[in-house]
Protein backbone atom coordinates (compact mmCIF):
# COMPACT_ATOMS: atom_id res chain seq x y z
CA UNK A 1 0.00 0.00 0.00
CA UNK A 2 1.51 3.50 -1.00
CA UNK A 3 1.69 6.05 2.02
CA UNK A 4 1.08 9.75 0.87
CA UNK A 5 3.42 11.66 2.96
CA UNK A 6 3.02 15.57 3.81
CA UNK A 7 4.53 16.17 -0.07
CA UNK A 8 1.90 14.67 -2.06
CA UNK A 9 4.22 14.13 -4.71
CA UNK A 10 6.69 12.04 -2.88
CA UNK A 11 7.04 8.56 -3.48
CA UNK A 12 6.42 8.09 0.07
CA UNK A 13 7.64 4.19 2.24
CA UNK A 14 5.46 1.14 1.43
CA UNK A 15 3.17 -0.43 4.61
CA UNK A 16 2.16 -3.85 5.44
CA UNK A 17 -0.48 -4.45 7.95
CA UNK A 18 0.30 -6.58 10.77
CA UNK A 19 -0.89 -8.09 13.89
CA UNK A 20 0.51 -4.89 15.60
CA UNK A 21 -0.74 -2.36 13.20
CA UNK A 22 1.01 -0.60 10.15
CA UNK A 23 4.74 -1.37 9.83
CA UNK A 24 7.04 0.21 7.29
CA UNK A 25 8.68 -2.32 4.93
CA UNK A 26 12.65 -1.86 4.05
CA UNK A 27 14.13 -2.79 1.10
CA UNK A 28 16.34 -6.14 2.13
CA UNK A 29 19.25 -7.95 0.43
CA UNK A 30 18.92 -12.16 0.54
CA UNK A 31 22.85 -11.46 2.35
CA UNK A 32 20.86 -9.51 5.03
CA UNK A 33 17.34 -11.36 4.48
CA UNK A 34 19.67 -14.57 5.71
CA UNK A 35 21.53 -12.92 8.95
CA UNK A 36 17.98 -12.47 10.49
CA UNK A 37 16.41 -15.72 9.54
CA UNK A 38 19.96 -16.56 11.79
CA UNK A 39 18.85 -14.19 14.05
CA UNK A 40 15.18 -15.04 14.25
CA UNK A 41 15.41 -18.54 14.64
CA UNK A 42 16.94 -18.35 18.40
CA UNK A 43 14.53 -19.16 20.04
CA UNK A 44 16.40 -19.16 23.12
CA UNK A 45 15.69 -16.57 25.88
CA UNK A 46 19.76 -16.92 27.03
CA UNK A 47 22.81 -16.52 25.17
CA UNK A 48 26.30 -17.03 25.73
CA UNK A 49 29.47 -15.48 24.43
CA UNK A 50 32.49 -15.87 24.94
CA UNK A 51 34.08 -17.48 28.14
CA UNK A 52 32.50 -18.92 31.17
CA UNK A 53 33.50 -16.57 33.37
CA UNK A 54 32.32 -13.54 31.07
CA UNK A 55 28.74 -14.83 30.20
CA UNK A 56 26.05 -12.15 28.66
CA UNK A 57 22.56 -12.55 29.09
CA UNK A 58 20.04 -11.30 25.74
CA UNK A 59 16.46 -11.75 25.72
CA UNK A 60 14.42 -11.56 22.55
CA UNK A 61 13.84 -8.21 22.52
CA UNK A 62 17.68 -7.69 22.34
CA UNK A 63 18.33 -10.20 19.48
CA UNK A 64 15.29 -8.40 17.68
CA UNK A 65 17.45 -5.14 18.10
CA UNK A 66 20.33 -7.05 16.96
CA UNK A 67 18.48 -7.43 13.78
CA UNK A 68 17.43 -3.98 13.16
CA UNK A 69 21.16 -2.12 14.11
CA UNK A 70 22.57 -5.25 11.86
CA UNK A 71 20.10 -3.81 9.03
CA UNK A 72 20.81 -0.35 9.48
CA UNK A 73 24.96 -0.67 9.27
CA UNK A 74 24.58 -2.82 6.61
CA UNK A 75 22.79 0.10 4.46
CA UNK A 76 24.49 2.41 6.20
CA UNK A 77 28.08 0.83 4.49
CA UNK A 78 26.28 -0.76 1.86
CA UNK A 79 27.72 2.11 -1.28
CA UNK A 80 24.88 0.71 -3.49
CA UNK A 81 22.49 1.82 -1.35
CA UNK A 82 23.83 5.53 -0.72
CA UNK A 83 21.87 8.19 -2.09
CA UNK A 84 23.49 10.36 -5.18
CA UNK A 85 22.31 13.50 -6.32
CA UNK A 86 22.72 13.87 -10.05
CA UNK A 87 21.20 17.17 -10.14
CA UNK A 88 24.04 19.37 -8.23
CA UNK A 89 21.53 22.43 -7.32
CA UNK A 90 19.36 22.84 -4.18
CA UNK A 91 16.04 24.68 -3.80
CA UNK A 92 16.93 27.25 -1.15
CA UNK A 93 13.55 27.79 1.11
CA UNK A 94 13.07 29.04 4.08
CA UNK A 95 9.37 28.54 5.20
CA UNK A 96 7.66 24.92 4.71
CA UNK A 97 4.58 24.65 2.41
CA UNK A 98 2.77 22.11 1.07
CA UNK A 99 4.86 21.15 -1.67
CA UNK A 100 7.53 21.32 0.50
CA UNK A 101 7.78 20.61 3.74
CA UNK A 102 11.28 21.49 6.05
CA UNK A 103 14.16 23.77 5.88
CA UNK A 104 17.56 23.71 3.90
CA UNK A 105 20.44 23.23 5.72
CA UNK A 106 24.42 23.66 4.78
CA UNK A 107 24.72 19.82 5.32
CA UNK A 108 22.36 19.46 2.16
CA UNK A 109 24.08 21.67 0.48
CA UNK A 110 27.42 20.06 0.41
CA UNK A 111 25.79 17.47 -0.92
CA UNK A 112 23.60 18.54 -3.50
CA UNK A 113 26.64 21.19 -4.28
CA UNK A 114 29.10 18.67 -4.54
CA UNK A 115 31.33 20.47 -3.07
CA UNK A 116 33.76 17.53 -2.85
CA UNK A 117 34.38 17.42 -6.82
CA UNK A 118 34.54 21.24 -6.98
CA UNK A 119 37.82 21.34 -4.95
CA UNK A 120 39.21 19.42 -8.01
CA UNK A 121 38.39 22.01 -10.30
CA UNK A 122 40.97 24.87 -10.28
CA UNK A 123 38.25 27.33 -11.15
CA UNK A 124 36.32 26.56 -7.89
CA UNK A 125 39.23 25.44 -5.32
CA UNK A 126 39.24 29.05 -4.28
CA UNK A 127 35.73 30.06 -3.86
CA UNK A 128 35.00 26.40 -1.75
CA UNK A 129 38.75 27.22 0.62
CA UNK A 130 37.01 30.38 1.35
CA UNK A 131 33.19 29.39 2.27
CA UNK A 132 34.96 27.10 4.81
CA UNK A 133 37.43 29.76 6.32
CA UNK A 134 34.03 32.48 6.83
CA UNK A 135 32.35 28.92 8.16
CA UNK A 136 35.18 28.17 10.26
CA UNK A 137 34.92 31.97 11.89
CA UNK A 138 31.32 32.48 12.20
CA UNK A 139 29.05 29.50 11.82
CA UNK A 140 30.71 26.15 13.07
CA UNK A 141 28.58 26.16 16.27
CA UNK A 142 26.08 25.94 14.04
CA UNK A 143 26.57 23.08 11.85
CA UNK A 144 24.49 19.74 12.58
CA UNK A 145 26.45 16.72 13.18
CA UNK A 146 25.77 15.81 8.95
CA UNK A 147 27.42 18.92 8.37
CA UNK A 148 29.70 18.72 10.19
CA UNK A 149 31.10 15.57 8.78
CA UNK A 150 30.65 17.13 5.62
CA UNK A 151 32.72 19.75 6.49
CA UNK A 152 35.33 17.76 7.60
CA UNK A 153 35.75 15.16 4.84
CA UNK A 154 35.94 18.04 2.22
CA UNK A 155 38.60 19.90 4.30
CA UNK A 156 40.67 16.56 4.12
CA UNK A 157 39.96 16.24 0.62
CA UNK A 158 41.27 19.76 0.27
CA UNK A 159 44.38 19.21 2.66
CA UNK A 160 45.26 15.94 0.42
CA UNK A 161 44.80 18.31 -2.80
CA UNK A 162 47.13 20.54 -1.57
CA UNK A 163 49.72 17.94 -0.46
CA UNK A 164 49.96 16.29 -4.05
CA UNK A 165 49.52 19.42 -5.84
CA UNK A 166 51.29 22.19 -3.78
CA UNK A 167 48.62 24.21 -5.26
CA UNK A 168 48.01 27.66 -3.21
CA UNK A 169 49.15 26.50 0.57
CA UNK A 170 48.78 29.70 1.62
CA UNK A 171 45.48 29.72 1.32
CA UNK A 172 44.70 26.43 2.84
CA UNK A 173 46.96 27.33 5.93
CA UNK A 174 44.97 30.46 6.76
CA UNK A 175 41.59 28.34 6.65
CA UNK A 176 43.39 26.11 9.43
CA UNK A 177 44.96 28.55 11.65
CA UNK A 178 41.50 30.75 11.93
CA UNK A 179 39.68 27.07 12.27
CA UNK A 180 42.11 25.50 15.01
CA UNK A 181 41.92 29.68 16.81
CA UNK A 182 38.16 28.87 16.61
CA UNK A 183 37.62 25.19 18.34
CA UNK A 184 40.56 26.24 20.67
CA UNK A 185 38.61 29.08 22.05
CA UNK A 186 35.32 27.29 22.01
CA UNK A 187 36.67 24.37 23.18
CA UNK A 188 38.44 25.97 26.62
CA UNK A 189 35.36 28.11 26.55
CA UNK A 190 32.05 27.16 26.63
CA UNK A 191 32.49 24.36 24.00
CA UNK A 192 30.12 21.66 25.83
CA UNK A 193 27.50 24.07 25.81
CA UNK A 194 27.60 25.65 22.12
CA UNK A 195 29.33 22.93 19.93
CA UNK A 196 26.56 20.46 18.30
CA UNK A 197 28.28 16.36 19.34
CA UNK A 198 30.82 15.18 21.85
CA UNK A 199 33.24 17.23 23.02
CA UNK A 200 35.97 14.42 22.48
CA UNK A 201 35.40 14.42 19.29
CA UNK A 202 35.74 18.43 18.89
CA UNK A 203 39.51 17.43 20.42
CA UNK A 204 40.02 14.75 17.94
CA UNK A 205 39.28 17.28 14.79
CA UNK A 206 41.60 19.86 16.38
CA UNK A 207 44.50 17.13 16.55
CA UNK A 208 43.82 16.21 13.27
CA UNK A 209 43.94 19.96 11.96
CA UNK A 210 47.19 20.70 14.15
CA UNK A 211 48.92 17.58 12.43
CA UNK A 212 47.49 19.19 9.03
CA UNK A 213 49.15 22.35 9.74
CA UNK A 214 52.11 20.37 10.63
CA UNK A 215 52.32 18.73 7.31
CA UNK A 216 51.94 21.57 5.46
CA UNK A 217 54.52 23.37 7.46
CA UNK A 218 56.70 20.69 6.46
CA UNK A 219 55.78 20.60 2.56
CA UNK A 220 58.70 21.02 0.23
CA UNK A 221 57.61 22.23 -3.26
CA UNK A 222 58.55 19.68 -6.52
CA UNK A 223 61.36 21.71 -8.14
CA UNK A 224 60.44 21.29 -11.87
CA UNK A 225 63.16 20.75 -14.45
CA UNK A 226 62.11 22.31 -17.58
CA UNK A 227 64.22 23.02 -20.79
CA UNK A 228 61.86 25.31 -22.04
CA UNK A 229 60.93 28.64 -21.81
CA UNK A 230 60.92 29.59 -18.78
CA UNK A 231 58.90 32.89 -16.82
CA UNK A 232 62.34 33.94 -16.38
CA UNK A 233 62.86 34.79 -20.87
CA UNK A 234 59.81 36.75 -21.19
CA UNK A 235 60.47 39.98 -21.89
CA UNK A 236 59.74 42.73 -19.04
CA UNK A 237 57.00 44.23 -20.38
CA UNK A 238 55.27 41.04 -20.49
CA UNK A 239 56.32 40.28 -16.66
CA UNK A 240 54.86 43.43 -15.94
CA UNK A 241 51.67 42.82 -17.31
CA UNK A 242 51.42 39.46 -15.58
CA UNK A 243 52.38 41.02 -11.86
CA UNK A 244 49.38 43.34 -12.81
CA UNK A 245 46.68 40.85 -13.12
CA UNK A 246 47.24 40.21 -10.20
CA UNK A 247 44.81 41.14 -7.21
CA UNK A 248 46.07 40.05 -3.92
CA UNK A 249 49.01 41.52 -2.69
CA UNK A 250 50.75 38.60 -1.08
CA UNK A 251 50.80 36.42 -4.43
CA UNK A 252 53.14 39.67 -5.97
CA UNK A 253 55.37 39.71 -3.18
CA UNK A 254 55.40 35.93 -3.66
CA UNK A 255 56.25 36.06 -6.82
CA UNK A 256 59.05 39.11 -6.72
CA UNK A 257 61.04 36.66 -4.55
CA UNK A 258 61.54 34.11 -7.25
CA UNK A 259 64.32 36.54 -9.32
CA UNK A 260 65.63 40.07 -8.71
CA UNK A 261 64.11 40.76 -11.70
CA UNK A 262 60.78 40.35 -11.05
CA UNK A 263 61.41 41.61 -7.13
CA UNK A 264 62.18 44.91 -8.94
CA UNK A 265 59.06 45.47 -10.99
CA UNK A 266 57.01 43.64 -7.80
CA UNK A 267 57.97 47.17 -6.07
CA UNK A 268 57.08 49.80 -8.62
CA UNK A 269 54.68 52.38 -6.82
CA UNK A 270 52.40 52.45 -9.77
CA UNK A 271 51.59 48.83 -8.93
CA UNK A 272 50.47 48.79 -5.54
CA UNK A 273 48.67 52.40 -6.70
CA UNK A 274 46.40 50.45 -8.86
CA UNK A 275 46.18 47.60 -6.86
CA UNK A 276 45.28 50.12 -3.83
CA UNK A 277 42.19 51.63 -6.23
CA UNK A 278 40.59 48.27 -7.10
CA UNK A 279 40.13 47.43 -3.98
CA UNK A 280 39.48 50.88 -2.22
CA UNK A 281 37.69 53.67 -2.24
CA UNK A 282 39.19 57.15 -2.76
CA UNK A 283 37.58 58.37 0.76
CA UNK A 284 39.64 55.16 2.73
CA UNK A 285 42.91 56.52 1.48
CA UNK A 286 42.48 60.00 3.46
CA UNK A 287 41.99 58.53 6.79
CA UNK A 288 45.03 56.23 6.63
CA UNK A 289 48.10 58.13 4.40
CA UNK A 290 51.27 56.40 4.66
CA UNK A 291 54.17 58.78 3.10
CA UNK A 292 57.31 57.55 2.44
CA UNK A 293 60.80 59.07 3.52
CA UNK A 294 60.74 60.65 0.45
CA UNK A 295 57.34 62.29 1.02
CA UNK A 296 55.51 60.19 -1.60
CA UNK A 297 52.94 57.72 -0.67
CA UNK A 298 53.82 54.13 -0.02
CA UNK A 299 51.52 52.50 -1.90
CA UNK A 300 52.65 49.13 -0.57
CA UNK A 301 52.13 50.01 3.00
CA UNK A 302 48.87 51.56 2.23
CA UNK A 303 47.59 48.02 0.57
CA UNK A 304 48.47 46.30 3.63
CA UNK A 305 47.06 48.94 6.46
CA UNK A 306 44.31 49.53 4.25
CA UNK A 307 43.07 45.83 3.82
CA UNK A 308 43.16 46.00 7.96
CA UNK A 309 40.47 47.59 8.33
CA UNK A 310 38.05 47.50 4.92
CA UNK A 311 37.81 44.04 2.83
CA UNK A 312 38.76 43.43 -0.29
CA UNK A 313 37.28 42.39 -3.65
CA UNK A 314 36.92 39.01 -4.07
CA UNK A 315 37.97 36.98 -7.17
CA UNK A 316 36.96 33.93 -8.36
CA UNK A 317 37.04 31.64 -11.82
CA UNK A 318 33.59 30.54 -10.99
CA UNK A 319 31.58 30.99 -8.55
CA UNK A 320 27.44 29.59 -7.22
CA UNK A 321 24.73 31.18 -8.68
CA UNK A 322 21.05 31.88 -7.31
CA UNK A 323 18.26 31.78 -9.75
CA UNK A 324 15.66 34.71 -8.53
CA UNK A 325 12.75 32.96 -10.21
CA UNK A 326 13.56 29.35 -9.33
CA UNK A 327 14.75 30.30 -5.84
CA UNK A 328 17.52 27.47 -7.03
CA UNK A 329 21.13 27.78 -6.25
CA UNK A 330 23.85 25.83 -8.23
CA UNK A 331 27.00 25.72 -10.11
CA UNK A 332 26.47 27.81 -13.82
CA UNK A 333 28.17 24.87 -16.19
CA UNK A 334 26.20 22.33 -14.49
CA UNK A 335 22.40 24.64 -15.28
CA UNK A 336 19.35 24.16 -13.35
CA UNK A 337 15.54 23.40 -15.09
CA UNK A 338 14.62 26.92 -15.17
CA UNK A 339 11.30 28.33 -15.88
CA UNK A 340 11.77 31.42 -16.84
CA UNK A 341 11.60 32.98 -20.33
CA UNK A 342 14.66 34.75 -20.35
CA UNK A 343 16.75 32.63 -17.48
CA UNK A 344 20.00 34.78 -17.91
CA UNK A 345 18.09 37.89 -16.44
CA UNK A 346 17.30 35.58 -13.38
CA UNK A 347 20.83 34.36 -12.37
CA UNK A 348 22.81 36.35 -9.68
CA UNK A 349 26.14 35.09 -8.82
CA UNK A 350 26.63 34.77 -5.06
CA UNK A 351 30.04 35.39 -3.15
CA UNK A 352 30.70 32.78 -0.11
CA UNK A 353 29.49 35.12 2.28
CA UNK A 354 26.09 35.30 0.41
CA UNK A 355 26.37 31.45 0.48
CA UNK A 356 25.93 31.91 4.39
CA UNK A 357 23.46 34.34 5.00
CA UNK A 358 20.84 32.06 2.70
CA UNK A 359 21.03 29.57 5.01
CA UNK A 360 20.74 31.85 8.24
CA UNK A 361 17.38 31.15 10.00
Amino acid sequence: MPFLGQDWRSPGWRWVKTEDGWKRCEPFTPALEDGNNQLNDLSHTVIITGDDENEEVYNTEDCEFAAKKRKKDHFRNNTDSQCFYREKWIYVHKESTKERHGYCTLGEAFNRLDFSSAIQDIRRFNYVVKLLQLIAKSQLTSLSGAAQKNYFNILDKIVQKVMEDQYNPRLIKDLLQDLSSTLCILIRGVGKSVLVGNINIWICRLETILLWQQQLKNLQMNKQVNNGLTLSDLPLHMLNNILYRFSDGWDIITLGQVTPTLYMLSEDRQLWKKLCQYHFAEKQFCRHLIPSEKGHIDWKLMYFALQKYYPIKEQYGDTLHFCRHCSILFWKDTGHPCTASDPNTCLMPVSPQHFIDLFKF
